[in-house]
């Protein structure tokens, strides 16, 4: 269970900086230019704060978490499949990669799925 709070407050800190630096920061907006999608970019910030926050609420509303958590991680499937079409090295393609995996474990364990045992 302290990995699955963990997990939530890793995501939730990590989206918060990238979705304020998306909507903030020029590197992000020149990453977005290189990926083609300029016009995504101001709704992947305002998406990657709200589902931080989603995660946050979800410690006082937990149906919010795996609704949060897999918005997020979908977001981050869609980030890999963009690195990967630019011809992105695997370390540029890494923090999507563990951001995705991470959210991923959030719904499984939040869906009451890390309990239950895979027939044999």
């Amino acid at each position: 269970m302290r990995l699955y709070y963990a997990s939530i407050v890793a995501s939730s800190t990590l989206f918060l900086f990238y979705g304020i630096a998306c909507l903030a920061f020029d590197r992000m907006k020149r990453d977005f230019e290189r990926f083609g999608l300029s016009r995504l970019r101001t709704l992947t910030g305002t998406l990657e704060v709200l589902g931080a926050l989603g995660l946050l609420a979800g410690f006082f509303w937990p149906p919010l978490v795996p609704l949060s958590a897999g918005g997020l991680a979908l977001m981050m499937l869609v980030g890999i499949v963009a690195r990967i079409r630019v011809l992105d090295s695997l370390a540029q393609t890494l923090p999507a990669l563990v951001l995705m995996c991470m959210n991923l474990y959030i719904v499984w364990y939040a869906l009451g799925l890390a309990g239950r045992r895979w027939p044999h």
